[in-house]
Parts: C-alpha cells; sequence; structure tokens
C-alpha cells in the first residue's frame, strides 16, 4: 500500500516537471498557463513549483535562470491570491537576491515582484524592502518600455496598500522615484509616472529637500509636444499627457516659484500651443496658490497676459489669457491676510486700470475692447474686485458717453457699460447701501433713455439690452424711472418700425414684467387696452395695414408682459373681451386677426403653465369663453356675422385647438375633473350651462345635428381630452367613443370627420389596457372593414385606419402589427394606394395636436425602430412582387419610413436599402423624390463607403432633379450635389468637370434660394482636389 502511495504521489510532482522542462528548456509558452492552472485548482503548490524549478533557477546559464523565473513569475501573477504570508516573505527574499543577477533576468524578477506586490498577505517592512532594492540595484531607465512600466506599476501597487510605510522612508522615497523616472521618454510610461508624482504630493509624501528636483523631473515635459502615430493601439493623445502633466504642476504651492518663471517665458514664446497650454496651467495654479507664491511674479505675469490679449491673432490665446487674469484675480481676493500683510489685490487692480482705462477713451481704437475685456475678466473674479474696477470705470465711460456724439461710439461705450453693469449683477451685493451702482443709478436711466430714443436701431438695441439688466438689479430703479422705462418700451413695441428693435422691446417687457408686475399693470396694461379699443375702430373701419400691423403687435405685447399671476387677470380678459367684442360689431375680422389673438392666447398659456394658480385660472376663464364663441358661431343664423364665418375656418379652428390643448396639459387633478365633467356633456348632451353668454338660438348638438358647424367643433373637444393626464376619468366614454366613431366615417365634412378619428385615436392610445379597450378596438376593426369594403366614406374610414394605427404603434399594442399590414395591402389599391404611401409618413412622423408626449400620450421612445425592424422587410418584399403601376406606392411608403429614422439605425441596413432608395428617385411623384432626397442627403455624409459604390447613379439622378419643376426638389437635389464632395476625392473627382458644366444652368434658375444651393454647391466642386481642400 506504501508503495502505491508513494507512485500516486510522484506521479503529478513527475507531470509538473514534465511542464517546466518544457517551459524552461523546450522554450513553449503553453505549459505556464498549464502550471497556472493547475496551481488554482490544488493540483500543486507553489514550493512545489519552486522545487521543481529547482535545478533552473541555480542553472549557470543566464537564459535558463531567467526562463526559470519567468515561469515562476507567471504563477504568481495568477496565483497571489493564494500565497501564504510565510511564502511572500521567502519569495521576496529570493526576487530581492535575484535583482543582483545577470540583466537578461531582471525583467522576469520584475514580473515576479509585480505579483508579489499585489499580495493581501505581505509582512510590514516588505515593500519598503522591495523598493529599496529596485531604488539600489536597478538602473531603470536602462530597461525596455515594458520592464520600466513594470516598475511603476510596483510602485503604484505599494503606494495604494501600504502608504503610511512608504511615508516612514520620508524623503529617500521621493528621491528613489526621481531617479526611477528621470529621463522617462515613453508616453504610456509617463502618464503612470505623472499620476504617481500627484499622488505623492496630494498624498503628503516627504518631499525634503528634494522639491526643485521633482519639479525638475517632470516640468522637463513641460509644454508637451507628442503627436500620436497613426493607428496607435494604446489610444494615448496628446491631450492626455498635457492633462496629467498640469494636474502635477498645478499639485502644489511649493513649485510656484520654479514653474511661474517657466509659463512666463512660454506665455511669450512664439508657439501657439505653449502659449495656450501656460495659460491654461497658470489658471489651474490659481486654485491652489496664493498671495504669496504670487506676489514676486505679478507684475510679469500681468504684462504677458496684457501683452497676449492686446497683440494676439488667435481667439484662443485671448480667451486663455482673460480667464488667467479672472483666476489670478480671484486669488488673490480670497487670500486670507494678516493685519500688517500688505492687500496685493488693490495694488494689481491698480496696475491693471493705469494700463487700460485711458483706452476706454478712444471708443474707436482697436485697443478699446481688448481693454475693457481685460477690465471685465478681472471684475468678474470677485466681488471686491468688482466694486474697485466698477467704481473706476463707471464714471469714466458715463463721461465719455456724453462727449462723443456719434452714434457708433455711444453704441460702444454703451456696450462696455452693460458688460460692467452685468458683473455687478453677478456680484450683488446683500447691503444696497453699499452697492457701487446706487451712486450712478440717475447718470445711467438718463444714458439708457437717451439711447432708447436715437435714432440708431444699434443703439437702441443695446439700450434695451441695458434696461433689462438695469432692472435685474433689486431696489435700483424707482417708480418714476419704471415709469418712464415702461412707456419707452411701450413705443418700442408699437411704434418702431425695425422688427430687430421691438422684438428686443418685447422680450425685455417679458423680463421686466416678472420683476415688477404692478409697474406694468399700472402703467403699460391700460396703454395696450386702449390701443386694442383704437384696433377695433380701425378694423371696423377697414383701416391701411400699418394700423392692423400696429395692432398685431399690441397683441403680441399682451402675451409678452403675461409673466405674472396679476398681470394674466388683466391680459386674459383683454384679450378674450376683444373676440367678444369683434364678434358683436361690424368689423371686417379676417382670419389672421383671430389665429393672431389666439397666438397671443397661447404664448399666455405657455407662461402660466409654470405656475398651478394662472394655469387653473387660464383654463376657467379662455376655454368656456372660446367654447361658447365657437358655440355660438356654429349656430345656423339667417344673417350669419363675417366673424362667425371666420371661427369656423379650418386655420382658425386649429389655432383655438392650439390654447385649448395648451391650456389643458398642466392642470391640477381636481380641475382636470371638475372640466371634463362640464366639457363632455356640453358635446354630448348639449349641456352649455357653464359657458358664458350661453343664451344660444337652438341646440348644440355636433354628434346627432346635421349641421356642417356644429361637427366641426369636435376639434376643440379633441384639444380637451386628448391633452387630459391618463389618470382623469372621462364620463360617458362608452357613448363618447361611439359618437366619434360614427362621425370619423361621415363623408358630409373631411375636417370634422378627421378631428373625430384623432379625437378616438389620442382616447385609444391613453386607455389602460383591458375588456374596455380590447371592445373599442374590435368596435374600430368592424368600423373600417365595413367602411373600406364600399361607398362613399372609404376616404374617412382610411382615415380613421391610419390614426388608429398610429396610436397603437407608439404604445407598442399587439393589434398594431395587424392594422398596419392592412394599411399596406391598400398599397395595392387604386383608390387609396397612393393616400397609403402617404399616411407612412403620418406614421414616423411626431403630431402636434394629437398622440403628443406633452398632451400625456403613451408614446415609446424607439417607436420608429420598432416600425423599420417590424415593417420594412414586408414593405420591400410587397414592392418586388407587386405590379409595376403600384411599384411607386411602396416606394412612397419605404422613403417615408426611412426619412424620419434616426441615422444611426439605418445605416446598418443601408447596403440592402440603397438601390430602392435609387430607384424612388425615377418615381415621377415629386413628394416621393422630395421625401427620398432628405433620407440619401446625410448618407453621403456619414456613410461616404457605401454612397461611392453608387457614385455614378447618384450623379446621373442627382442631376436631372436638378431641373425639376418642384423648388423644393431641385434645392434639396443641389444639396445631394453638394454633399457628393463629401466622398472620397478618388471616387468623385473624375466627375468634376461634368458636375461644373452642369451646375451653370441652376445659377440662372428663377428662384433665389435654388441659386444659392447651386452657388455654395459649385463653389465646392471647384475647389475639389485643390491643396488643403
Amino acid at each position: 500500500m506504501a508503495a502505491v502511495a508513494a507512485l500516486e504521489a510522484e506521479a503529478p510532482t513527475g507531470a509538473l516537471w514534465g511542464l517546466v522542462q518544457d517551459f524552461v528548456m523546450g522554450q513553449q509558452e503553453g505549459p505556464a498557463g498549464q502550471v497556472a492552472a493547475d496551481v488554482k485548482s490544488g493540483n500543486y503548490t507553489v514550493l512545489q513549483v519552486v522545487e521543481a524549478l529547482g535545478s533552473s533557477l541555480e542553472n549557470p546559464e543566464p537564459r535558463t535562470r531567467a526562463r526559470g523565473i519567468q515561469l515562476l513569475s507567471q504563477v504568481l501573477l495568477q496565483c497571489h491570491s493564494l500565497l501564504l504570508e510565510k511564502e511572500v516573505v521567502h519569495l521576496i527574499l529570493f526576487y530581492e537576491n535575484r535583482l543582483k543577477d545577470h540583466h537578461l533576468v531582471i525583467p522576469s524578477v520584475l514580473q515576479g515582484l509585480k505579483a508579489l506586490s499585489l499580495c493581501v498577505a505581505l509582512s510590514p517592512g516588505l515593500a519598503v524592502s522591495v523598493l529599496k532594492a529596485i531604488f539600489q540595484e536597478v538602473h531603470v531607465q536602462s530597461l525596455p518600455q515594458v520592464d520600466r512600466h513594470t516598475v511603476y506599476s510596483i510602485i503604484t501597487n505599494f503606494m495604494r496598500t501600504r502608504e503610511e510605510e512608504l511615508k516612514g522612508l520620508g524623503a529617500d522615497f521621493t528621491f528613489g522615484f526621481i531617479q526611477v523616472m528621470d529621463g522617462e521618454k515613453d508616453p504610456r510610461n509617463l502618464l503612470v509616472a505623472f499620476r504617481i508624482v500627484h499622488d505623492l504630493i496630494s498624498r503628503d509624501y516627504s518631499l525634503g529637500p528634494f522639491v526643485e528636483e521633482l519639479f525638475e523631473v517632470t516640468s522637463c515635459y513641460f509644454p508637451i509636444d507628442f503627436t500620436p502615430p497613426p493607428n496607435d493601439p494604446h489610444g494615448i493623445q496628446r491631450e492626455d499627457l498635457i492633462l496629467s502633466l498640469r494636474a502635477v504642476l498645478a499639485s502644489t504651492p511649493r513649485f510656484a516659484e520654479f514653474l511661474l518663471p517657466l509659463l512666463i517665458e512660454k506665455v511669450d514664446s512664439e508657439i501657439l500651443s505653449a502659449k495656450l497650454d501656460s495659460l491654461q496651467t497658470l489658471n489651474a495654479c490659481c486654485a491652489v496658490y496664493g498671495q504669496n507664491e504670487l506676489k514676486d511674479f505679478l507684475p510679469s505675469l500681468w504684462a504677458s497676459i496684457r501683452r497676449e490679449v492686446f497683440q494676439t491673432a488667435s481667439e484662443r490665446v485671448e480667451a486663455e489669457g482673460l480667464a488667467a487674469l479672472h483666476s489670478l484675480t480671484a486669488c488673490l481676493s480670497r487670500s486670507v491676510l494678516r493685519a500688517d500683510a500688505e492687500d496685493l489685490l488693490d495694488s494689481f487692480l491698480s496696475n491693471i486700470l493705469q494700463d487700460c482705462r485711458h483706452h476706454l477713451c478712444e471708443p474707436d481704437m482697436k485697443l478699446v475692447w481688448p481693454s475693457a475685456k481685460l477690465l471685465q475678466a478681472a471684475a468678474g473674479a470677485s466681488t471686491r474686485a468688482c466694486d474697485h474696477i466698477t467704481s473706476s470705470v463707471l464714471p469714466l465711460l458715463l463721461d465719455q458717453f456724453h462727449k462723443h456724439s456719434q452714434s457708433n461710439q455711444r453704441r460702444t461705450i454703451l456696450e462696455m457699460i452693460l458688460g460692467f453693469l452685468k458683473l455687478q449683477q453677478k456680484w450683488n451685493s446683500e447691503d444696497k447701501d453699499e452697492r457701487p451702482l446706487s451712486g450712478f443709478k440717475d447718470q445711467l436711466c438718463s444714458l439708457v433713455f437717451m439711447a432708447l430714443t436715437d435714432p440708431s436701431i444699434q443703439l437702441q438695441l443695446v439700450g434695451i439690452r441695458t434696461l433689462t439688466v438695469l432692472g435685474a438689479q433689486p431696489d435700483l430703479l424707482s417708480a418714476g424711472d419704471l415709469e418712464l422705462a415702461v412707456g419707452h418700451l411701450h413705443r418700442l413695441s408699437l411704434v418702431e418700425e425695425n422688427p430687430q428693435s421691438w422684438m428686443a422691446a418685447l422680450e425685455a417687457s417679458e423680463a421686466l414684467a416678472s420683476l415688477y408686475p404692478a409697474a406694468f399693470s399700472s402703467h403699460l396694461v391700460p396703454k395696450l387696452a386702449e390701443e386694442l379699443r383704437r384696433g377695433e375702430s380701425d378694423l371696423a373701419r377697414g383701416d391701411e395695414p400699418t394700423k392692423c400691423s400696429r395692432h398685431l403687435r399690441c397683441l403680441q405685447a399682451l402675451s409678452a408682459v403675461s409673466t405674472h399671476p396679476s398681470i394674466v387677470k388683466e391680459t386674459l380678459p383683454l384679450l378674450l373681451q376683444h373676440l367678444w367684442q369683434v364678434n358683436r360689431g361690424n368689423a371686417v375680422a379676417g382670419s389672421t386677426e383671430v389665429i393672431a389673438v389666439c397666438q397671443s392666447l397661447q404664448q399666455v398659456a405657455e407662461k402660466c403653465q409654470q405656475d398651478p394658480e394662472s394655469c387653473g385660472y387660464f383654463h376657467e376663464t379662455a376655454v368656456p369663453c372660446l367654447l361658447a364663441l365657437a358655440v355660438q358661431a356654429s349656430m345656423a343664423e339667417k344673417e350669419p356675422s363675417v366673424l362667425r364665418k371666420v371661427l369656423l375656418e379650418d386655420e382658425v379652428l386649429a389655432a383655438m385647438v392650439s390654447v385649448i390643448s395648451t391650456a389643458t396639459t398642466h392642470l391640477s387633478p381636481e380641475l382636470a375633473a371638475q372640466s371634463v365633467a362640464r366639457i363632455v356633456p356640453l358635446f354630448l348632451d348639449g349641456n352649455t350651462s357653464f359657458l358664458p353668454e350661453n343664451s344660444f338660438p337652438s341646440r348644440f348638438q355636433p354628434f346627432q345635428d346635421g349641421s356642417s358647424g356644429q361637427r366641426r367643433l369636435v376639434a376643440l373637444l379633441m384639444a380637451f381630452v386628448c391633452s387630459l393626464p391618463r389618470n382623469v376619468e372621462i364620463p360617458q366614454l362608452n357613448q363618447l367613443m361611439r359618437e366619434l366613431l360614427e362621425l370619423s366615417c361621415c363623408h358630409g365634412c373631411h375636417f370634422s370627420s378627421t378631428a373625430a378619428a384623432k379625437c378616438f385615436a389620442g382616447l385609444l392610445n391613453k386607455h389602460p389596457a383591458g375588456q374596455q379597450l380590447d371592445e373599442f378596438l374590435q368596435l374600430a376593426m368592424d368600423t373600417v372593414e365595413s367602411g373600406l369594403s364600399s361607398g362613399p366614406s372609404r376616404s374617412q374610414t382610411f382615415t380613421l385606419l391610419l390614426w388608429v394605427t398610429k396610436a397603437l404603434v407608439l404604445r407598442y399594442h399587439p393589434l398594431s402589427s395587424c392594422l398596419t399590414a392592412r394599411l399596406m395591402g391598400l398599397l395595392s389599391d387604386p383608390e387609396l394606394g397612393p393616400a397609403a404611401a402617404d399616411g407612412f409618413s403620418l406614421l414616423m412622423s411626431d403630431c402636434t395636436d394629437v398622440l403628443t408626449r406633452a398632451g400625456h400620450a403613451e408614446v415609446r421612445i424607439m417607436f420608429r425602430q420598432r416600425f423599420f425592424t417590424d415593417n420594412v422587410p414586408a414593405l420591400v418584399q410587397g414592392f418586388h412582387a407587386a405590379p409595376q403601376d403600384v411599384k411607386p406606392n411602396y416606394l412612397k411608403g419605404l422613403s417615408h419610413v426611412l426619412n424620419r429614422l434616426p441615422k444611426p439605425v439605418l445605416l446598418p441596413e443601408l447596403p440592402t436599402l440603397l438601390s430602392l432608395l435609387l430607384e424612388a428617385l425615377s418615381c415621377p411623384d415629386s413628394v416621393v423624390q422630395l421625401s427620398t432626397l432628405s433620407c440619401l442627403q446625410p448618407l453621403l455624409l456619414e456613410a461616404p463607403q457605401v454612397m461611392s459604390l453608387h457614385v455614378d447613379t447618384l450623379v446621373t439622378k442627382f442631376l436631372n432633379l436638378s431641373s425639376s419643376p418642384s423648388m423644393a426638389v431641385r434645392i434639396a437635389a443641389l444639396q445631394c450635389v453638394h454633399a457628393l464632395t463629401r466622398l472620397p476625392t478618388p471616387v468623385v473627382l473624375p466627375y468634376k468637370a461634368q458636375m461644373i458644366r452642369a451646375l451653370a444652368k441652376p445659377l440662372d434658375d428663377k428662384k433665389r434660394l435654388v441659386r444659392k444651393e447651386a452657388v455654395s454647391a459649385r463653389g465646392e466642386w471647384f475647389l475639389l482636389g485643390s491643396p488643403g481642400s
């Protein structure tokens, strides 16, 4: 038995010896992995591996020793976690001793030490012992890159796990690392070395007397000048090295006396990259430096920054110079001073003022703006700096404004003042008595009001912006100032002919009205109300367009200032009353007028969405009023007013839909439930009791009544119910859905049937899954099948199918695939085929009035991608199987789907679909052509390799379409011709002469936009192949 046991014990050892021999003597690499796997699995111990390597480790031949140690090191790299503390001690002693061995052995020894540096079972003192041995025995910079990287890895591992032990070495550790790093050139190693230096400093290792040496060994790489080789597998970029080195240089104030002279030298050099790197490094240093570090270098730093901003031709250098000045000033501002210490901030700012202030008196000279930028960069650093500079500069600029009479000079001065005012706004003092602007308030207001009355539009615009900033300063403007300001804004909003001025005045009114609602309610809203009444008279008399334009501006102004709940309560009744007045009078109100009022109402509604109180007030006030007007307009009368006809026009109802939808999306649950309990019965039962002035001549029954006017108002019902949150319960839903379904297939009025279909689809989309939803869907399917079979309402039924399909596609309902297949089947229909093709555009695009995320519809984020995956293969298959006269419908549908698909999804499928897209370009339908061109143009830029394979076909088809009767197609074709130049130059260069000749014709196109695209495209083709293109 004993003999059997002995044989079993020798068998694995013999196998191990064989693997060792194969690796060491047979020069095979595979056995190392096998031995490591066996050690991990417990077949061998590390001790057995060492014993099996015994003769190899003591072999007189260095290469044999190196192979033996290499095998042991590779096993340790994979099995270091299995080692016991005692084993680690012996192994480290062995490896330290081998550091004195032949140079061929050293790389394998370092690999073993790297593995041991990862051990958890590392006795105290061993890390220090290993590093001392490396520092003493190994000349690191004579080793290959891989082995130097191994040394850095050993140091990094010990710094991570044995920090306190290494700190016990004191400055000797820092000195040892300096010797290791000195002369390093490989960027892969430098990234690790810079990280180690940064950790030395940030983790407070002792630098001792070696601060300058540590600085020198790292700063010798500044500024980084490294260009990665092409196809670099390591992916190291110049920016990586720059940021890593900058983190080292800016990590401690102790480098300041050595670094700042270096930075000044590099800023003053002629190399652009060195300037940028130096200024960015200075910026980073200011975050850790204090006044003492900067004190001796401030004059030189200021001189260098000033010269770069004054003289540079590079905007980037200027921007970095200003950022560095900002950081320097901020650093001086936050320095904590002793009572007897000198305050460098005041003297530094005085130097800046001395060098820049006099240039502000020369608004026509080129140094005025660089000087202003320097002053503003310093002023933006702290409250103290801002007050110091502003109190010195502002009186000068105010005086200069009055000394110069030309508008362009005044504009320059006012723009500079505006810059300093914005900085004051940033550093607003809580104590208004200490606010520097308080002493200049009257002069500033006078100056701004002068600018607002100047004939120069550009000066007016700067004046408006300055007024806005002044108004944002708390308690700065008096009641009298506000009254004057509001008067000027009123004049600019309504009287000024230049669109830039009155648009800027509207924006300023909007900003200031939220800060001073009482002033705008008192001084502007009454004037706008009077203007509105005057506009009604002008409309009644049919006055000239100028007055009507002013009237429309008044509506815009009313909506612009409706930024505060108190103002909304004044402006909203004015806008609604205006509609009623026009309705009662004999004014010749066209659809433009009513749409303008609705647009103003919508803008007010959007502003009210941020405030629940305003939102509720708007909804309760505006929605019943609009419904009352529309209901009254829909009643049949012997002599209907002009407005009543206008109110039922498609465009006007669409504008009212936007107002009601916007007013409904942000309703509170309580108010939404209250409103739905009123509005749904209004349409189903004719209950008009909640409407203002509800003495209507007849009953309101849009679903039962035969009048098309009443049926058209279903669009307003759609706007309301399809914008409600999903959790709002809709009363009489079953009846409502049936009525909508019936109306959607009514062939009398396309507008009302489409509105009913959209409303039905919107409610389906939000309805929770369950039996009731299934019943509604079954009802819809039955209606669609019977309506599509025959009869006069096929077109209306198709519209219903389209909207129901979209509602289900958006929410990933299982029935959507069935409906989409039904839609595809209609592509072969002689009557509905073209409409079915266009229907794919609707399915893939976003709607504005229904089925929107804003209206709480269920819209899955990837619905387009899913639709593409599920349906495009069927479309392609259908195209190939379809008769020739039906193929254009399939191409059209496919083009719509691809045109609205995110390009990253389309690119992988492009090779299989491109031939169909090219065929679509030959389709006579201009809609297909335009959609396909819009799809191809970005693909030329994003998939040049695939598109290059078809360049001959693309050139021919694009040039043919550049002569299309449709202007939009001509423009899109020329944009594609332009994009062709982005394909690889060798591919398109043979077509250069042909393209230049062909593009001469559209240069004479009768449409300016076409000529513009032709000029742009032809210019690119002229430059193709030239140097630098």
